[in-house]
This record gives structure tokens, sequence and C-alpha cells, in this order.
């Protein structure tokens, strides 16, 4: 009788544990108490610079190329200003481009300079620039789960960082990057050497044209003929004219063919380059020696299919 009993009250004990530890976890923390399971992302988010980068969605080419909607991301960013609108922060695009004597630079999606800080650190990623130097150099900032489109720079290079007020700042090579609140205009490179410690960053997070100092240098719309310049490695083609948006940057050496065809009304190019009207480097051709803010006044507003660079 005693044995019989003694089972009866073991087995009911051992089914009740597993009652227990089905509805409140497995005895190693991944429960919540209320017969769900914990969730990924919960724990995804106490580290948020991986976290982070892994709610990110990266998608090749450009914000226009994607189809991004107007007014959000970089295009909802006034000229200046910090991020601070949810919408902005749906997206931010990284282009490898030409901007002012730098070359090459990355630039946004709205054409504007995207910049380093010495004083930061890139290993491990760690922004220092708060308060009102945050309002002087808008940390460039996404949402989790928000958009990073990448235009001739690698995903690999690519990354975020969580800042003092939470907001996820965006890394390339490590390095946090800022737009320049004097920045007023697509190309303007106003910030480059500004204390001798804010500098355009490359598509791998170096110093672009580390020892240029000095503000205003975006350049003048120059063409063929003059001082011979340096090949460009990369050109951002801008659909209005004085560098508005949309825009769409190229990289690399060799005929690269347009991926928006007959759109561009003006480029940014460090340097000279070769523009054609056809794809393939094929039908009318013209030497380019730099920035051109209007297309038209050599004759290839809406014409440019592709480009020859290096």
């Amino acid at each position: 009788m005693f044995d019989k009993r003694f089972g009866v009250i073991a087995s009911a004990a051992a089914a009740g544990a597993l009652l227990l530890t089905a509805c409140n976890g497995d005895g190693n923390g991944n429960g919540n108490g209320n017969g769900a399971p914990a969730s990924p992302s919960a724990a995804a988010a106490a580290d948020a610079g991986s976290s982070g980068a892994q709610e990110l969605n990266f998608l090749s080419g450009t914000a226009q190329q994607n189809k991004a909607r107007p007014k959000t991301g970089d295009w909802a960013n006034g000229p200046g200003k910090p991020a601070t609108q949810p919408v902005a922060k749906k997206w931010v695009q990284l282009s490898a481009a030409g901007a002012g004597g730098l070359n090459p630079v990355v630039v946004n999606g709205a054409g504007f300079t995207l910049y380093r800080f010495d004083k930061d650190t890139a290993n491990p990623s760690m922004s220092n620039c708060n308060g009102e130097c945050a309002t002087t150099w808008p940390p460039v900032v996404v949402a989790p789960g928000g958009r990073i489109f990448i235009d001739g720079v690698k995903k690999s290079d690519v990354g975020v960082v969580k800042r003092d007020d939470g907001n996820l700042q965006v890394t390339i090579g490590g390095w946090p990057v800022y737009r320049f609140s004097k920045d007023l205009e697509p190309g303007d490179t106003n910030g480059q050497g500004v204390g001798g410690t804010w500098f355009g960053v490359t598509p791998d997070g170096r110093k672009a044209g580390a020892g240029q100092t000095g503000a205003g240098q975006t350049g003048g719309s120059r063409t063929g003929g003059g001082e011979a310049a340096k090949p460009a490695t990369s050109v951002t083609l801008s659909d209005e004219k004085n560098f508005g948006d949309p825009s769409e940057g190229l990289a690399g050496s060799g005929c690269q063919n347009v991926g928006r065809d007959d759109l561009a009304s003006s480029l940014q190019a460090s340097g000279s380059l070769k523009i054609w009207s056809g794809k393939d480097c094929k039908g009318t051709s013209k030497v380019v020696n730099g920035n051109v803010a209007d297309l038209s006044a050599i004759g290839f507003d809406n014409e440019i299919s592709s480009v020859f660079l290096g």
C-alpha cells in the first residue's frame, strides 16, 4: 500500500515540475513567466552596437534606385540641422563621391559631405561629440529597423554605435560619422580640417584629403582646358542644377553605366572624367574637369548615359 501511494505522489510531482517548466521557463532564464518564450529582440537590445546593426536593413544602390519615399530619411534633413523627427531617421545613404577638393569622400542621400572626428574612437566605436558639439556637427543617425543604402561603400565597413542620447549613429570603418552645420549646399566641405580634428570620411573610414583645410571648398564649374587635373575615381550625378536632389553616385575605374539614364543636370567630381551620351561609353562625349553646376552650359543636360573614371 505504501509503495503504491508513494509512486502516485512521485508521478504527480514530476508532472507538476514539467508543467512549471513549460509555463515559466527552462531554468536558464529563457522564459518570461507568462507561458511565452523570451523575445530574441529583447535579448539583442542589450548590446546596441551589434544588435542595432543586426536590426538594420542594408540595400545596395541609392535611395532613389530603391524608391525611397520623398521627404524621408536624408531627404527630410534640413541643411545643417540635426535629424530629430522619426521620418528623418528612416534611412541613410552612404555614397562614395567627390566633393570640393576631396576625392573620395562619403556623402549622404542629399549630397552632403560626411565627416569623422579625431577625438572619437573606432575600436571600440564611440562618439565623444555630444551637447553643443552635436548641434554644430549633427550625427548621422538611423532608427532601429531602418535602412542604410550603400553606394560605393562596403557593407562590411558600415555599422552603428549607441550614442549617449540613445540614438544609433552610423559608423564607417568604426568611426562615427557626422554632417556639418555650415554645409548648406550639397558638395560643401566647409568642415574639412576644422580644429585640426574634423575631416571628411572616406568609404573605408579614413580621413579624406588629410592635410587639406579651408572652408568653402565647393569647387567651381570647369570643363576641359586649363590646368590638368588628376583622373576622378568617383562622381555624383544630380537630377537638378546646382547639385540638387535626387542624386546618384558612381565609383571605380573604367566605363560606368549610369543607373538612371539621361537625368543628370549637374555633377560633382574631384578630378577629370569623360561623360558620354550613350551606354558603354559610346556616342557623344566630353571631358569634364571638376564640378559642373549646370550641364546645359556644356550641352549635356539630361544626356549622360555613362562615364569613364580613373
